[in-house]
């Protein structure tokens, strides 16, 4: 590959590592970009984030590519990952502690899946405390790691499948496919409270978004090292 190819524009596909923002892989890739080919700048965006504590797909637009981010970011999503049953974190996640612990004696497969099917189709939801939307020109999380609250609107998003995939409590696994602005970890709250018990999200994976998969994605390693 050649600095004229990354200025024409390319499509990059990474498996991004955990604990990784994906502005971090952003400016990692940029930056070998520029010292490489001896650059003063080159465009490097990233196609839809992923939280640190999710691994997988991440797609990068390079140079004149960079335009077509928001048509990518509009595509379908699908995830696969793992809800913890019986508690409840402040982010939805593992990034705080647990906060409150729930019976899960009645939790039967059949409830899980029943209970899957409730939020197919379209929807609205509430973003997570813990994200990085914009409200009063301060991130969500901001607020929330100051113990700010704050009303956040419900926004309209679909869930075009949603599958129980194994089942060995306290965790399930799950596959789901759903729109942009859809977030997991709001999923595993209120698929918590649907089950009349709580969950928060133990582990995620983006496997595909539209018709790009994570079988043909690079560990940033592997990116890295190919040029």
């Amino acid at each position: 590959m050649t600095a004229e190819d990354f200025q024409d524009g390319k499509i990059v596909l990474i498996d991004k590592p955990l604990n990784w923002t994906s502005f971090d892989v952003v400016n990692k890739i940029r930056f070998h970009i520029r010292k490489k080919f001896n650059l003063k700048k080159i465009k490097v965006g990233h196609a839809g984030t992923l939280d640190p504590l999710a691994t997988g797909l991440l797609i990068l637009c390079t140079g004149k590519l960079t335009k077509q981010i928001d048509t990518i970011q509009s595509l379908y999503k699908v995830y696969e990952g793992t809800f913890y049953i019986g508690a409840t974190t402040p982010s939805f996640d593992l990034e705080t502690q647990v906060n409150q612990q729930f019976d899960t004696n009645h939790i039967r497969a059949e409830l899980l899946k029943n209970a899957a099917q409730i939020f197919v189709g379209k929807t609205k939801q509430i973003p997570p405390i813990y994200s990085a939307i914009q409200k009063d020109g301060k991130r969500l999380y901001e607020l929330a790691r100051k113990g700010i609250e704050t009303e956040i609107e419900a926004r309209e998003i679909e869930i075009f499948s949603f599958e129980i995939t194994s089942f060995d409590l306290p965790e399930i696994s799950f596959r789901v496919a759903c729109s942009k602005g859809t977030y997991i970890r709001s999923l595993a709250n209120d698929f918590g409270k649907a089950i009349n018990s709580g969950a928060y999200l133990s582990s995620l994976r983006r496997t595909e978004i539209g018709n790009y998969t994570l079988a043909n994605a690079q560990t940033l390693d592997d990116f890295l090292a190919s040029f």
